[in-house]
């Protein structure tokens, strides 16, 4: 859906992955890499899933999930998520899968159970990839909820405001300056920076820093 000008879908972490779910998570990185106007994607995460196998889920369709995520991932255009109360399933990741996090002081984040133990999709992955192994080891490994300013130190979320709507207008505004292929590069080369060492990043810091150079020298070049 398209609430005023920004590009957004609610997520429920409730409802378990349908081939309906993936299905409007590709239609909103479409829409977003049709949009002109700068806009940066917007994405409202709520609810976690009961203690119970979902029906129908299976690995083809989890894997689609997590296709359409790693999309979201990649957008040339910059993404928000906004949550509240309790968070977790596929509402947890699509917030681990944005570029800024907001939420509610009293939000927290749930691993889903699954046969007992926590559900083992990309969120356990994104989770110890951002906060590191040994800080998301209770949570990945136990089950134990992740809170607001727990996150917010983990840095999982980047603000806690009461008033998410304000808090969402501003950032939206500062995000909707960046945007495009340059914005995608960046975020590229911060996600491969944890896993690649300095000899191997090199060659591709140096070809994003011409393709700026290269840009630069044909705006000076155009009368």
């Amino acid at each position: 859906m398209v609430t005023g000008d920004a590009l957004a879908i609610r997520i429920d972490g409730a409802l378990p992955v349908s081939p309906e779910s993936v299905v409007k998570l590709r239609e909103l990185c479409d829409r977003a890499d049709d949009h002109e106007g700068g806009q940066p994607v917007v994405v409202h995460v709520s609810g976690t899933p009961a203690d119970s196998r979902p029906e129908g889920l299976t690995v083809a369709l989890v894997n689609k999930w997590e296709q359409a995520l790693r999309r979201l991932e990649r957008l040339a255009t910059p993404t928000i998520a906004v949550a509240s109360g309790d968070c977790g399933g596929k509402a947890l990741e699509a917030l681990l899968a944005t570029d800024y996090r907001i939420a509610t002081p009293r939000t927290r984040f749930l691993m889903p159970l699954q046969e007992g133990a926590a559900w083992p999709g990309m969120a356990t992955f994104r989770i110890a990839q951002q906060a590191g192994a040994a800080r998301a080891r209770r949570s990945v490994l136990f089950g134990m909820p992740i809170t607001a300013a727990d996150a917010l130190s983990l840095h999982l979320v980047d603000e806690l405001v009461a008033d998410p709507a304000a808090a969402l207008a501003r950032t939206a505004e500062l995000a909707g300056a960046v945007s495009g292929q340059e914005l995608a590069i960046r975020r590229q080369l911060l996600l491969n920076a944890e896993t690649t060492s300095f000899e191997d990043a090199l060659g591709t810091h140096l070809a994003a820093c011409d393709r700026v150079l290269r840009r630069a020298a044909a705006v000076e070049l155009t009368p």
